[in-house]
C-alpha cells in the first residue's frame, strides 16, 4: 500500500487509503443557516452509528416565540447597572416559574424569563430547576446587550483546597455524610439541576451551613438512593444485559415505582478487572476505581412490573455485568461493586439559555495573563458558567462567555442537549484538576454546532459520553477524547487551528492535569486520544468508534513556525478505536501506546486502532444537505450598536463597524461586523486595520488572522465567509494595549 507523508508535520505517515488530513476548503456553510431539522438528517450510513436523533428532543427544531405561553412571561425584579446584587431577584423569578408555570407547561408551552439590557450582578449559584423555561437576554454583544457579571461570594467560593493550594479539594469539603464530590463537576453561575433532597438526608440538609447545603441538593437522583441492582438475564449467569440488548433485568427486590414509560434511566455497568484489561490499562500503579465508567441515559420504552424488567429506547452499547466480579474478574481493591439501573427521579427538562453574555469578574487578575496559561490562576474561584446535571432536552444558543472561572459550559449526566451558536473565550483556571474545558462529560445524544471557542484548554468528551455530534465549530484548542470509554461521537466540518503554545507546559502556576499529574513536554495536536495507561489515572481509555470526517485541522508544530494541515483526506471516514468490527486500542506495531503525547502523528491504520477503510462523498455524515434552513421564529436580539470610533467604512459592497465588548486596564475585547450592501451574496471578505504602537492583537476568533508589523488582516473562518444581501457576519479579537484600530477597511 502506497505511503503518503505529510512533510509539513514531521513525517505524519498515514497510508494513501487511510490518510487523515482534512482538505482545506471542504468547509461548512454558516451554522446560522444549517438545517438541523429531522427532515434534513441523514439516515444511518451502513457501517456507522446512527446520529440522526442527536440534539434537542431527538431532532425537533429549537423553540421559538410561538412556543411561549403568554401567561408565563416573567420579568425578574432586578435593575440593571445599579451595582446591586441581582442574585435574589433572578432566583425568585425561577422559583416563581417552577411553582406557578412548570406544573402545566410543556415543550410547546414554555415559560420565558426576559433579562433586561445592561449589567446584572450575581454573587451565588443560580439554581435552574424549573422545567420548560427559557432565560433570554437582550443580546450578547453591543450597547443594548445583557451582561451577567459573576462575583462569587464567600459561601460560593471553595474553602477547601488541596494541600499545595493548587486545586479545589472536593473530598475535603464535607458536611455530615456528604462530600464535595456530590456536586461534581462543581459550582457555576447557572446550575440546571434538581434541588430536591432525598428524605434520608433531610436532617443533615437542615443542619448544614450555607456553604454546604448544595451538597445535598439533587440527591433524589443519586444512584446509591434511586438505583436498583440487577440480576442475570435468561441464559446468562453473570450479565443483566449484553451489547445490543434493549431489555435490562432488575434485581428481585426493590421498588420500581420510579420507572415509568417516557421517563429517563441511567444504565450503569460496574468496572471490572476484565474491563480494565480491555482498555490496555494494566498493570498500573494508579488506583483502580470501583465506579460505573460505562453508563448511558436512555428513555424508558417499557416497564414490566411482573417480570421486573425495563426496556430502553435504543440498543445498549456495552455489556452490563451484575457486579464487578460477575464477569469472572477478581475484586477491585478487595471490594465487589454493583451495576445499577438508576431512574432519573427528578430530571430538569426543556430549559434554554439565549442571547446574553456572562463573565466571572476577577479584579486582581488580567485576562491577558490567561492566554496560553494552562494553570489555575485562582483555584478557589473554579466556578463554571452553565452546568447541566440530570438534565435533558435543553439548549444554549447565542451566549457569549468571557473569562469564566473554569468550564464555560459543562455537563454531568445530560441527554439530548443542543449547544449552538455560542462564543466562548477564556477561563481563569485551566490547570491542575481538569479546568477550563468546553466539557461534555456523561453527555449523550447531544449536538454541539456553530460555536466559537477561544483560549480554553480543550473541547472534551469524557466519562462515557456517546452519540454526540460536533459540527461546524471553530476551535483554537484540541478535540480531546479525554478518557472514560467515550464512544460513537462524530466530529465533522469543524475548523481546528492549534498553536504551538497550546500545551500543558505553557503554565505559570498550579500546573498539571486531571488526576493530579504534572505537565509534560508535548504540544497538543488537533486530536487527543486517551490511552489506557495514561487515562487510567483519572478514569480509563477512550472507547470505540469516535469518528472524524471533513474537518479543517492545522497545527503549529514549532514555536513561531507555520501552521500545517493535519489529517486531510476529504472523503475518508476515520473511526478511532475500531477494527471495523470491534474495539481496538491504538497501537504501534501491535503494542498499545501508553500515551498519546509524542505519538500524535503516527500511522494507526492497518489494524493499529484507526479504521479508515470507508470513504464517503457526501458533504456531511449527519446532514443530507448543507443548505439553508428557515429562520427560527425566535425574537432576534437587537443589532449591536457600533462603538464611537471608527465609523463604518469599506469598499465596494462591504462596510465594516466595530463594537467594544469589554475593557480592562491593559486591553479590551472587540467585535467586528461586516455588512453586505449588495443585491447578491458575497462569498468571502477581508478586513484590514492598523493598531498604534504598543497595542497588539493577543487572540481572535471566527477568522483567520495574519500580521505584518502593526498591520492586521482578517479573512473568514470555515463558517462565516458568505454574507447574504443586507446581512452581517462578524469576528472578534482581544487586544493587549488600549489603542483602537486605525484605517479600518473591508473588501
Amino acid at each position: 500500500m502506497k505511503k503518503v507523508c505529510l512533510a509539513v508535520l514531521a513525517a505524519v505517515a498515514v497510508s494513501a487509503a487511510t490518510t487523515m488530513v482534512i482538505i482545506q476548503g471542504a468547509q461548512a456553510l454558516p451554522l446560522t443557516t444549517l438545517d438541523f431539522s429531522a427532515a434534513n438528517r441523514r439516515a444511518p450510513i451502513a457501517g456507522l452509528y446512527d446520529w440522526s436523533k442527536a440534539g434537542y428532543r431527538g431532532g425537533v427544531n429549537l423553540p421559538g416565540d410561538a412556543d411561549i405561553n403568554p401567561g408565563c412571561r416573567v420579568t425578574p425584579n432586578v435593575t440593571p447597572n445599579d451595582g446591586l446584587d441581582d442574585s435574589a431577584g433572578l432566583q425568585a423569578a425561577i422559583d416563581f416559574v417552577r411553582a406557578n408555570c412548570s406544573p402545566g407547561a410543556s415543550y410547546n408551552r414554555l415559560s420565558l424569563i426576559t433579562l433586561p439590557a445592561g449589567t446584572l450582578n450575581v454573587s451565588r449559584q443560580i439554581g435552574v430547576d424549573a422545567d420548560y423555561l427559557v432565560i433570554r437576554g437582550a443580546g450578547a454583544t453591543g450597547a443594548s446587550a445583557t451582561r451577567i457579571v459573576f462575583r462569587p461570594d464567600a459561601n460560593t467560593r471553595y474553602d477547601t483546597l488541596t494541600d499545595d493550594g493548587s486545586d479545589w479539594d472536593e473530598d475535603a469539603m464535607v458536611s455530615g455524610s456528604a462530600k464535595g464530590g456530590w456536586i461534581w463537576p462543581g459550582r457555576g453561575l447557572f446550575r440546571v439541576q434538581s434541588r430536591a433532597v432525598h428524605s434520608s438526608y433531610a436532617s443533615e440538609y437542615a443542619a448544614a451551613p450555607a456553604n454546604r447545603k448544595d451538597l445535598f441538593e439533587g440527591t433524589v437522583n443519586v444512584h446509591w438512593k434511586a438505583g436498583l441492582k440487577l440480576r442475570a438475564k435468561p441464559g446468562e449467569t453473570g450479565f443483566a444485559a449484553r451489547t445490543g440488548d434493549t431489555v435490562v433485568y432488575l434485581a428481585t427486590s426493590g421498588s420500581m415505582s420510579a420507572f415509568a414509560v417516557g421517563g429517563l434511566v441511567n444504565i450503569r455497568a460496574a468496572n471490572s478487572m476484565s474491563f480494565y484489561e480491555q482498555q490496555q490499562a494494566l498493570p498500573t500503579g494508579f488506583e483502580l476505581q470501583n465506579i460505573h465508567m460505562r453508563q448511558q441515559i436512555f428513555t424508558i420504552a417499557a416497564v414490566d412490573m411482573t417480570n421486573r424488567t425495563v426496556t430502553v429506547n435504543k440498543p445498549l452499547e456495552f455489556d452490563v455485568p451484575i457486579t464487578s466480579t460477575s464477569d469472572g474478574s477478581a475484586p477491585i481493591g478487595g471490594a465487589v461493586y454493583d451495576s445499577k439501573a438508576s431512574p432519573i427521579v427528578d430530571p430538569v427538562v426543556g430549559v434554554g439559555f439565549e442571547n446574553f453574555s456572562l463573565t466571572q469578574d476577577m479584579p486582581s487578575l488580567n485576562p491577558a495573563d490567561a492566554v496560553h496559561n494552562y494553570g489555575n490562576m485562582s483555584p478557589a474561584d473554579e466556578m463554571h458558567g452553565i452546568v447541566f446535571k440530570w438534565a435533558a432536552d435543553s439548549w444554549v444558543r447565542g451566549i457569549r462567555a468571557e473569562m469564566t472561572g473554569s468550564h464555560p459550559i459543562v455537563t454531568e449526566e445530560a441527554y439530548h442537549l443542543q449547544i449552538v451558536g455560542n462564543q466562548l473565550d477564556g477561563a481563569w483556571n485551566k490547570g491542575k484538576g481538569g479546568n477550563g474545558y468546553f466539557r461534555g462529560s456523561r453527555v449523550w445524544d447531544s449536538l454541539y454546532a456553530g460555536n466559537t471557542s477561544r483560549n480554553l484548554r480543550h473541547f472534551t468528551f469524557q466519562w462515557s459520553a456517546s452519540g454526540n455530534v460536533v459540527i461546524g465549530n471553530d476551535f483554537d484548542s484540541d478535540l480531546n477524547l479525554h478518557g472514560g470509554w467515550e464512544r460513537h461521537n462524530l466530529f465533522e466540518l469543524n475548523t481546528v487551528q492549534v498553536a504551538f503554545d497550546h500545551r500543558s507546559g505553557s503554565c505559570t502556576a498550579n500546573c498539571g492535569e486531571e488526576g493530579g499529574g504534572g505537565p509534560d513536554t508535548s504540544t497538543w495536536y488537533p486530536i487527543w486520544w486517551g490511552a489506557g495507561k495514561k487515562a487510567v489515572k483519572w478514569s480509563g481509555a477512550t472507547g470505540p468508534r469516535n469518528v472524524f470526517y471533513r474537518n479543517t485541522m492545522s497545527k503549529q508544530a514549532t514555536s513561531g513556525g507555520p501552521y500545517s494541515a493535519y489529517y486531510s483526506d476529504p472523503n475518508r471516514v476515520f473511526q478511532f478505536g475500531w477494527t471495523g468490527s470491534a474495539y481496538k486500542h491504538l497501537s504501534i506495531a501491535g503494542t498499545p501506546i501508553a500515551d498519546w503525547a509524542s505519538n500524535e502523528t503516527r500511522d494507526y491504520a492497518g489494524g493499529q486502532g484507526v479504521d479508515a477503510s470507508m470513504t464517503f462523498a457526501g458533504p456531511s455524515i449527519f446532514l443530507k444537505s448543507l443548505g439553508t434552513a428557515s429562520p427560527a421564529p425566535t425574537t432576534a436580539p437587537p443589532s449591536p450598536s457600533p462603538s464611537p470610533s471608527p465609523s463604518p467604512t469599506g469598499s465596494g459592497c462591504l462596510t465594516v463597524r466595530t463594537v467594544q465588548t469589554s475593557v480592562w486596564s491593559t486591553g479590551y475585547g472587540m467585535d467586528v461586523f461586516i455588512k453586505n450592501n449588495c443585491a447578491a451574496p458575497t462569498l468571502t471578505w477581508t478586513v484590514e486595520f492598523d493598531l498604534p504602537a504598543g497595542t497588539t492583537v493577543s487572540s481572535s476568533w471566527s477568522s483567520v488572522r495574519t500580521q505584518t508589523g502593526q498591520h492586521y488582516r482578517f479573512t473568514p473562518a470555515s463558517f462565516n465567509g458568505d454574507i447574504n444581501p443586507g446581512q452581517e457576519e462578524d469576528f472578534g479579537f482581544n487586544a493587549a494595549g488600549t489603542g483602537l484600530p486605525l484605517h479600518l477597511t473591508a473588501r
